[in-house]
């Protein structure tokens, strides 16, 4: 018999980015494993669906549909559908897919297995920036996943990049860090906003960035580092009427007193570090570093290195959360400034 209550816990919420056909099935899904629904109890027509709900047929049929290939539902002809197994679980199993492993992609690697829990599974892989091998990753997969969690980070290649993302299920897919333009449908995201990330956090930093003259960038040319980096710091700049400069290669640059360096990647911290120290300067008085990306150990060495950064366990924890939730939410990740002894 079907069930009176049925449409008093499957809602649909207009507003809501998460597809409707998901939103169908994940309440019925919750109905069962609540125990409002049991085993064998016939469900709504299709058309019935539709009229009640207010959503189109092919959204009430897309819905039904899913839930048969997962094996919740069933039907037979002249009976319609029914609920066929309540003894389940759903089984998530994810396709992570980073650009390369760092410190900082650690913590975001930590966070999000922390966050999914035991139940789920994990398969990781790395790109190494390399578009053909991403390219590789992505079209030869050979699993059925729930979500594919990826970090878009090219150093040549990002245009061709959202052609072999459109092709994977929208419902399914998660960016990280980046958003990439020209992705369609509704799909989620966790993602930095870097060209006004920089520049709030060089205006949080104005105070002691007052003291020096000069603030110059390390970009390197072949770099996986979004242009709107640079778009903030000129912004920046200019607002500020600091003098500025993007530094290609750290090891031929002049280092003068008065100079802030702002580092991105962690090779060239380590570079800026060891010729600063040696030119006999110091670190916070006469040469000014920040760099990009917290990591335990910038609150350690040379009394602390301020940094600008993302929060990395905050990204990896949402993005946990939106396989969990079968969102299609967009979150825009924290960043902060910690100022420590290095300006």
């Amino acid at each position: 018999m079907k069930s009176p209550t049925f449409f008093d816990f499957i809602l649909i919420d207009e507003y809501s980015a998460t597809p409707k056909y998901l939103q169908l099935s994940n309440a019925i899904i919750k109905a069962v494993e609540q125990g409002k629904l049991k085993k064998e109890t016939l469900l709504p027509s299709i058309n019935e669906l539709s009229y009640k709900l207010e959503i189109s047929r092919d959204t009430a049929e897309k819905g039904y549909k899913y839930l048969k290939n997962i094996g919740v539902i069933n039907s037979v002809p002249g009976k319609g559908y029914y609920i066929a197994n309540i003894d389940f679980k759903r089984k998530l199993k994810v396709f992570l897919l980073f650009n390369k492993l760092s410190a900082h992609k650690k913590i975001v690697y930590d966070a999000f297995i922390a966050a999914l829990g035991d139940d789920v599974s994990v398969d990781f892989y790395i790109y190494n920036n390399d578009f053909t091998l991403f390219k590789r990753f992505l079209t030869n997969k050979n699993e059925d996943y729930s979500h594919y969690v990826i970090i878009p980070h090219f150093i040549e290649g990002e245009e061709y990049a959202r052609d072999i993302i459109n092709a994977l299920p929208k419902e399914k897919l998660v960016l990280l860090d980046k958003k990439i333009p020209g992705i369609d449908g509704q799909y989620a995201a966790a993602y930095e906003n870097f060209e006004k990330n920089i520049y709030d956090a060089l205006e949080q930093a104005r105070t002691q960035l007052s003291k020096y003259h000069t603030l110059k960038i390390i970009f390197p040319k072949r770099s996986y580092f979004p242009k709107e980096i640079l778009d903030g710091f000129h912004r920046f700049c200019h607002q500020y009427a600091f003098s500025h400069k993007v530094v290609s290669n750290i090891t031929e640059e002049p280092i003068n007193e008065g100079e802030v360096f702002i580092n991105l990647m962690e090779d060239d911290l380590v570079i800026l570090l060891e010729r600063v120290i040696g030119m006999k300067f110091k670190i916070g008085k006469d040469v000014g570093v920040i760099s990009y990306n917290e990591t335990p150990l910038k609150k350690i060495i040379l009394n602390g290195i301020t940094t600008i950064s993302t929060d990395f366990k905050f990204m990896g924890t949402v993005a946990a959360n939106l396989v969990l939730d079968n969102s299609c939410r967009h979150v825009e990740v924290p960043f902060y400034y910690t100022r420590r002894a290095s300006i």
